[in-house]
């Protein structure tokens, strides 16, 4: 995927996240640091998700589950922009979940308490008491490669929702994203690269990577490595409605910078786009 189109969603946060140069190395960077930086804007995100919440809600929503959770950002920034808010963070790396809560969670002090994180498979998880919105972003579902495993956590999903409840997914498309390139993007002290390695037009498989590249010259090389098949919004949305969601809404970016998301029902195709789905219990 050309990441210029994720990064137009996040296009507000450059000036403030951009630190003084502090001389980084692919020898002393911590990539973790180096992804919440390049790719994520916790802030930005938890706004889009009350905008997405309050299309079809007057009241507040106030308990998220973030699924593949990482370093558990969102889930830090959710409670931090209410304090009645809580969260519940899912992933299977114990290494990442452990770095999120030390860097991210316990920072928080006492809102810390309003977050759990769990190790374990989304497919996995128990109903919990039920979320008011279950997010997964960055692509994270497409390691579901088969229909019906993906049709199952989609089923998972809506069981762990209270009535009204709000799953949101972001995806991404266009010529683009089927072919092999890679693309830098200058973060100041480094260059995060992300990189299409493979893609199937079969199967629609696709091997991505996350590259950092630093002032030194060194590199910081498969950083990340996605495994993934890109599915397609049309499938996406019937497998949601299997699921059984009852309103599925395409949001979508249309002038395509301007980062002003909407819902949308047709749109004109892009070489690269980044949308979102709004699925209601």
């Amino acid at each position: 995927m050309s990441q210029k189109n994720k990064r137009k969603q996040q296009k507000k946060r450059s000036s403030r996240t951009r630190k003084p140069a502090i001389s980084l190395t692919a020898a002393t960077a911590d990539k973790h640091v180096l992804y919440q930086r390049s790719v994520q804007d916790a802030e930005i995100t938890q706004e889009f998700m009350d905008e997405i919440f309050a299309s079809r809600r007057s009241d507040r929503a106030l308990s998220l589950r973030e699924d593949f959770c990482g370093t558990a950002l969102l889930c830090a920034q959710w409670v931090k922009s209410h304090n009645e808010r809580t969260a519940v963070g899912l992933d299977l790396d114990r290494d990442t979940l452990n770095w999120g809560m030390a860097n991210n969670i316990s920072p928080l002090g006492d809102a810390a308490a309003r977050i759990q994180l769990k190790c374990q498979d989304v497919l996995d998880a128990a109903p919990g008491n039920g979320f008011d919105i279950v997010v997964a972003f960055n692509f994270s579902y497409f390691v579901f490669k088969q229909r019906q495993v993906m049709c199952q956590y989609f089923k998972n999903v809506h069981t762990a929702m209270n009535d009204g409840g709000l799953f949101i997914l972001d995806l991404h498309g266009g010529p683009d994203a089927q072919f092999r390139m890679e693309e830098p993007t200058d973060m100041g002290e480094f260059d995060y690269v992300w990189d299409q390695d493979q893609f199937c037009p079969i199967t629609h498989n696709t091997l991505c990577h996350i590259h950092f590249h630093f002032r030194d010259g060194s590199k910081m090389r498969n950083a990340f490595t996605y495994d993934w098949r890109m599915w397609t919004m049309p499938e996406l949305r019937d497998i949601l409605s299997e699921a059984g969601f009852s309103q599925i809404d395409a949001w979508f970016d249309e002038d395509n910078g301007n980062d002003e998301y909407a819902i949308c029902k047709t749109t004109e195709n892009m070489e690269a786009w980044v949308a979102y789905l709004a699925a209601w219990k």
